[in-house]
């Protein structure tokens, strides 16, 4: 789930560029990335690490999740890199492995966002006007207010959830 949810992102990131970009503090303005240098967030024994991603967006489905599992077991074998900490433009946090169904994530200092992705429940939902049983998934997000506000927020959230519902999209989007 974590690997088409972090597509999911990506995509959502190039089309919401708000919620991928930093605060400038010298020059006194926002600077807008144009690559996903994706943060994922690993519990470890030593505490959470947000191993990076370098160029997240340009990555197909399959690359991506193999990235993801190579960083997380890198990171639970107390292997990663400092470097490798470093220079995130978004982050994802990844609560539901704990049972939990949502949160809120802090964001790491220079992103301008952090999602939390809740655990995966079969839940009885409306659908279609019939109550079905369905997968249902819980994101959470904090962002940075000088660079994001609530619209642009919750249209990143729904384009998100969008390529969740039909996630066959991930696979073929690059």
């Amino acid at each position: 789930v974590l690997a088409i949810v972090a597509k999911a992102v990506c995509l959502a990131l190039g089309r919401t560029p708000a919620l991928n970009a930093k605060w400038d503090e010298v020059a006194g303005e926002i600077v807008e990335h144009h690559y996903v240098n994706l943060g994922i967030a690993a519990a470890t024994d030593r505490g959470l690490v947000v191993p990076v991603i370098p160029d997240a967006d340009a990555l197909p489905l399959v690359d991506l999740a193999d990235a993801i599992a190579e960083l997380a077991a890198t990171a639970r074998a107390g292997r990663t890199a400092p470097a490798a900490m470093t220079g995130g433009t978004f982050s994802i946090t990844n609560v539901g492995v704990f049972g939990v169904d949502a949160g809120t994530p802090i964001l790491n200092p220079g992103e301008a966002g952090i999602l939390a992705v809740g655990t995966v429940r079969r839940t009885p939902w409306e659908h279609h006007g019939e109550i079905a049983l369905r997968d249902v998934l819980t994101l959470s997000l904090s962002f940075d207010h000088r660079l994001v506000d609530g619209a642009e927020a919750a249209r990143f959230l729904t384009d998100v959830a969008g390529v969740l519902r039909e996630p066959g999209r991930a696979m073929l989007l690059r």
